[in-house]
Parts: C-alpha cells; sequence; structure tokens
C-alpha cells in the first residue's frame, strides 16, 4: 500500500483542507500518517477522524521582538529530528503539507531524504511558514492565480483549495425542511466567519424588511449574537453556526453573502454560489482577505463590498444585482479551472 504523510496546524484552516482529501485518499489506495504539534488544534481535529498522528516540537518563526524568538529555533531544530525519525519509520511515498510552522520541519526532513513534497499555500501570498519550506519541495499548489508570480515557475500549481467531499451531498429539499422554508422565494445565506461578523449582522438586520419581500434568509450569526427582535420574523432563521445539515442549506441557497476567508470562498466557488464578499477589514487583519475578495471579482465570481462601505442600501442593491446576474455568475464560475481542486491535487500526489 502506498503511503503519505500529511502535515500541517496552528489552525484549522491549516487542518480542514487537509481532512478533506482524506476519502480521496483512501479511495486512491493510500495509507494516511499526520505529523502536527503536540498539544496544536491539528491534534484533536485528525485524531477525531480516525487517522494516525505523531506529534513533533514546533516553534514559531516571528518578524517582530519576542523573548520566545530565543528559545523557538530550538524548538524547531528539535522537531525537525524528530520528523526526520518519524520519516524515517513511516517511510511514505510522498509528504502533503498544509503549511503552519509545524510544517517547515516536515517538509524539509522529507528534502533530506528524498521524499518528494507538496505544499499548498490558501492565501494570496505565501505566509513565512511556506515561505520558508517552498525551496524544499516539489509542487506548490495555491488558491489564486495571482500568487503564482510569487513561486517558483517550476513547481506551481494554480489548483485552488480542497473542498470536503460531503459538501456536495446536500439536499434542497432538506435544507428548506431544516430552516422551514418554502419553494416560493429565493434563499439566501449569509455567513460572517466562524465568530460570526457585527459589521455584517447589523447591516443585514437594517436591510432585513427589504431583503424579505423578495427573499427567504438564513443567517449565521455567531456565537452568543442571536438578535431577540427577528426570532419570530417569517422567512427569517437565525442559528449561531450550523455543522449538521450544513450541506442541505446550502443545497438550497440561491445567492450568499459572506467574509473572504481562503477556504470559504473556495467552497462558494467549487458550489457555483452567486455571491457578495464583504472581507475583513485591513485595520484588523494583514489584508489576505481584500487580496481574496479583489481576485475573484476580477475573474467574475464574486461581488465585493468592503467594510468601510457597508451600509443597509449598498447591501439591497448588491443583492439585487448579483441574484439578477446569477446565470451569467453560475457560467462563469463553472468555467474555473480551479473547480476540481481535489481530484487535481490528487492527480499530481499520484504524479509526483
Amino acid at each position: 500500500m502506498k503511503k503519505i504523510v500529511m502535515t500541517g496546524g496552528g489552525t484549522a484552516g491549516h487542518v480542514t483542507p487537509n481532512l478533506a482529501l482524506v476519502p480521496y485518499l483512501v479511495e486512491a489506495g493510500y495509507e494516511i500518517f499526520y505529523i502536527g504539534s503536540y498539544t496544536g488544534i491539528e491534534k484533536k481535529l485528525v485524531e477525531d477522524a480516525g487517522i494516525t498522528y505523531f506529534g513533533i516540537s514546533s516553534g514559531k518563526l516571528r518578524r517582530y521582538h519576542d523573548w520566545k524568538n530565543f528559545t523557538d529555533p530550538f524548538r524547531v531544530v528539535k522537531g525537525f529530528s524528530e520528523a526526520n525519525q518519524l520519516l524515517k519509520h513511516i517511510s511514505p511515498d510522498v509528504v502533503f503539507s498544509k503549511g503552519g510552522f509545524v510544517s517547515v520541519p516536515v517538509v524539509m526532513a522529507a528534502a533530506r531524504q528524498k521524499i518528494p513534497a507538496i505544499i499548498h499555500e490558501s492565501d494570496m501570498t505565501p505566509g513565512l511558514a511556506n515561505k520558508l519550506a517552498i525551496p524544499f519541495a516539489s509542487k506548490v499548489c495555491c488558491n489564486f492565480p495571482e500568487t503564482l508570480k510569487y513561486l517558483p515557475a517550476g513547481k506551481a500549481v494554480n489548483t485552488g483549495s480542497p473542498i470536503r467531499k460531503e459538501l456536495f451531498t446536500g439536499s434542497k429539499e432538506a435544507g428548506l425542511d431544516f430552516c422551514g422554508f418554502n419553494t416560493k422565494k429565493p434563499v439566501i445565506l449569509i455567513m460572517g466567519g466562524s465568530i460570526g461578523s457585527k459589521f455584517i449582522n447589523e447591516a443585514v438586520w437594517s436591510s432585513l424588511d427589504a431583503l424579505l419581500e423578495k427573499f427567504q434568509i438564513v443567517h449565521l450569526v455567531g456565537k452568543g449574537n442571536i438578535n431577540k427582535d427577528f426570532l419570530d420574523e417569517k422567512g427569517y432563521k437565525q442559528f449561531e453556526f450550523i455543522n449538521d445539515g450544513l450541506n442541505d442549506v446550502f443545497a438550497m441557497t440561491d445567492l450568499m453573502i459572506s467574509r473572504a476567508g481562503a477556504n470559504s470562498i473556495s467552497e462558494i466557488l467549487a458550489l457555483k454560489i452567486p455571491n457578495i464578499l464583504i472581507p475583513l477589514s485591513a485595520a484588523a487583519s494583514r489584508g489576505d482577505q481584500i487580496l481574496n475578495a479583489e481576485s475573484y471579482e476580477k475573474q467574475g465570481f464574486s461581488t465585493v463590498l468592503q467594510e468601510e462601505s457597508l451600509t443597509s442600501k449598498t447591501l439591497i442593491k448588491a443583492v439585487e444585482n448579483v441574484y439578477n446576474n446569477r446565470d451569467g455568475i453560475i457560467e462563469t464560475m463553472a468555467g474555473s479551472a480551479m473547480l476540481d481542486a481535489n481530484s487535481t491535487i490528487i492527480d499530481l500526489i499520484k504524479n509526483i
């Protein structure tokens, strides 16, 4: 049986795309192992998925002054030694890395043992961890055509991001039943990120009367953000978040309003949902969501509203424009080379 070592950690965004590939790797006949940090978020996520997990020492290389800058390099060196031993023990055919600082020693150790490694970069510009690992990789996958200019020409492949298989198995009828909706009006799904978004929530609530004239709305408001003033509003359903049944909600969605995180917008593209992106502002982030959203708008996949220009009036106008042009947007999304990221990445893994 062929073997693959997956690595990546620090945030859920460095783990869930790896887990999205697991069913396809199993179908392709791979035995899967995972190397992450001793106690990072990746450990529970991977072990809950039933995958053999190994922890190594992990440090973070910072661009700012911190006393840990003096101790973390030693953790990285220790992690490299541990990764080296694990790879000798497992003897994989290939390593697949989703990034995060724990992945750097794993990719470096793979290069030392002449094991091909494939890296995936989600954001428009490579993060520091991937910048360090790229020289040791055989191939580098990315989400955006603009990212190619930041990567070595012989290694770069614009694949898009791995998508969870279950997202494609939703039922429109089950989604409508889940929310208590009917088939008379189209459905808008609103997601403000993993913790919700005060900016988006407030804009939606101030626009609700106008939007509900033409649409039904399912609104993921974030933990602790349920607005009791709208609990009995017909055609409007609030949830803090949805785990079970999210695929059914996606299946019934005609238009989506979302933040512009790399994994989220990759799912929107894969599901071909006309959408409005409201990226996290540069004041609250390093600006990666703004770049992500601009790329999708340039490619014709999305309409973008910046937080600074988000009002009830601009939101309602954007919703009307996107819905009226939905057929053309869907057709453009259907022509994307990144639409089948899972198969493209699995083929890379097989052929490496």
